[in-house]
């Protein structure tokens, strides 16, 4: 009795939250779920910016971009806070690189790496932890954060169970399998998909059904296309081209920056050479509809957003 009323004052607080509703004014509403601060961080990015920007904190030796800049468990707080100065609604905390080929990390060690940067950051501010473990995932929403990003589509039906049982948000990424079954970047068939955009939506809307069943606050759930996972080049920039399209089945994230997409623009560019690509991305996500965009040079990222909100209030008088 007392999960099934904390689980519909949960939903009543998130619903006030998408609709616009002062939460306050909701005499049942707990102001204090894991749902209602994921929810109530992106509107306030997207208030001030048009999209919330999710910093990134790898806390891995090999991810793609910036494996080992951030290992060390000072670093990445210290890291985290100058996203969130920076502009950052949210930070996606991870120890567990995504990149073609990676192997598994074992849960004792994305916890050794995760939880004590976890326990300290999310006293101060919106914490995603991003990994395809249910026992990770459950520890670091304990510890404060506030949603799970899977980027394994919700194959580990204990991700779901925790979300549910902790009423925290879920960023559900679209994946057909592992990425350390991926050759290499962007080594995906291209006749994988007859139709990428609309086979995409259609498996991102069963996944997000499996996980309202497991209890799952469906206002809490954004929906990623999953850039780079299991996609080619093309079908990545097909993905994101077709940013409106997504955002008519919910909330979106879109999760462009740096990655071996972008080089179909920054031809032979390293990750950290792709600034200039990421925020076109960016900026082409944020005036689609996207919810939340994922970066990781989010003082820029804010730069170009700000320039682009003063080029459309310019417009609007001139």
């Amino acid at each position: 009795m007392l999960e099934s009323a904390s689980r519909e004052a949960a939903t009543a607080d998130a619903r006030a939250i998408v609709d616009g509703v002062p939460a306050d004014v909701l005499p049942h509403a707990h102001h204090e779920t894991r749902a209602r601060r994921f929810l109530d961080a992106i509107a306030a990015g997207r208030r001030t910016r048009g999209a919330a920007l999710l910093g990134v904190v790898n806390i891995t030796p090999d991810s793609f971009s910036d494996g080992g800049r951030y290992l060390d468990r000072d670093r990445a707080i210290a890291h985290a806070r100058e996203l969130v100065a920076a502009g950052a609604s949210l930070v996606d905390v991870g120890a567990e690189s995504t990149k073609p080929g990676a192997a598994p990390v074992p849960e004792s060690e994305q916890l050794r790496r995760a939880l004590p940067v976890v326990e300290a950051l999310a006293p101060e501010m919106a914490i995603t932890i991003d990994t395809t473990s249910g026992v990770v995932a459950r520890a670091c929403l304990e510890a404060g954060a506030v949603a799970v990003n899977d980027v394994s589509g919700g194959v580990d039906v204990c991700l779901a169970q925790a979300a549910a049982e902790l009423n925290a948000g879920y960023i559900l990424s679209h994946a057909r399998r592992g990425q350390s079954t991926m050759a290499g970047f962007g080594a995906w068939p291209e006749d994988a998909y007859r139709e990428v955009v609309g086979e995409v939506r259609k498996e991102l809307r069963d996944a997000r059904a499996r996980l309202v069943a497991a209890g799952v606050l469906d206002e809490a759930i954004v929906l990623d296309p999953g850039l780079g996972f299991t996609k080619s080049y093309m079908q990545s920039a097909r993905l994101l081209a077709a940013t409106a399209k997504l955002v008519s089945d919910g909330p979106v994230l879109i999760g462009a920056s740096r990655k071996s997409f972008l080089t179909l623009a920054a031809r032979a560019a390293g990750p950290d050479d792709r600034l200039a690509a990421s925020l076109s991305a960016a900026l082409w996500a944020r005036r689609e509809g996207a919810s939340i965009v994922r970066v990781h040079d989010v003082a820029a990222t804010v730069q170009a957003f700000a320039m682009d909100q003063v080029l459309e209030e310019a417009r609007a008088h001139a």
